[in-house]
């Protein structure tokens, strides 16, 4: 295990596309149901126990190893019900993969990319990443828990104009349920067949991105 690439694929900075989408929170703010501090922290622990909680067990499946990524990248498909969000997440993909190649050169890696060359999905690049950076299922689903809330709470700062001590309180209070739902996640990823991943919905992420995606001015990607 590698703390320095867990830190790594970790860091926001990673140059994977990430900052540039803020995980429905734009499409949240305009809606007023974001608005302030508590209800970003309302929509961050809705958004880690859903779409967390499914990008955290295919990403961990990836890194296990256990299952062919094509039909990782299947499962990946029928738990984003949303064609914007199956765009963006192919999308965010294909930089991954190529900031991955660079990072962690893997046989593994370069046949995911000639499998995809449109974009495997995100969760499971991250999962193959994560596998050839020495890491393990676990801390793939870290990984992914922690990215499904840190990028929109970047966001509703940039959107918000919120106090960034307050947004960095808000993930640091997160970090039990952070833990908890890597776990599970984890533990799901162990299971005989891809029908034990989680499949939890949030159908107003869906609309959102939907709505987003028609934008003619917006902030973010997504």
């Amino acid at each position: 295990m590698s703390v320095a690439a867990l830190l790594l694929l970790s860091d926001g900075r990673l140059p994977a596309g990430g900052h540039a989408h803020s995980g429905g929170a734009e499409a949240a703010v305009k809606s007023g149901r974001v608005h302030d501090t508590p209800s970003m922290a309302a929509f961050l622990t809705g958004r880690l126990h859903t779409t967390g909680l499914t990008t955290a067990a295919l990403a961990a499946a990836a890194a296990g190893g256990r299952f062919a990524t094509d039909a990782l990248d299947e499962a990946a498909d029928a738990r984003t019900p949303s064609p914007a969000l199956r765009a963006t997440s192919r999308r965010l993909g294909r930089q991954l993969l190529r900031a991955a190649l660079a990072a962690w050169p893997d046989p593994g890696l370069d046949r995911l990319r000639a499998a995809h060359p449109g974009g495997a999905h995100q969760p499971v690049v991250l999962g193959a990443t994560a596998r050839a950076a020495g890491l393990t299922p676990a801390q793939a689903a870290a990984v992914a828990a922690y990215e499904s809330v840190n990028g929109p709470a970047t966001a509703c700062v940039r959107l918000l104009g919120l106090d960034p001590y307050e947004v960095t309180a808000v993930l640091a209070r997160l970090g039990p349920a952070l833990d908890a739902v890597a776990a599970e996640a984890a533990a799901a990823a162990g299971g005989p067949d891809l029908d034990h991943l989680p499949a939890a919905s949030a159908p107003l992420l869906d609309l959102y991105a939907e709505q987003h995606s028609s934008w003619k001015v917006r902030l973010f990607a997504s």
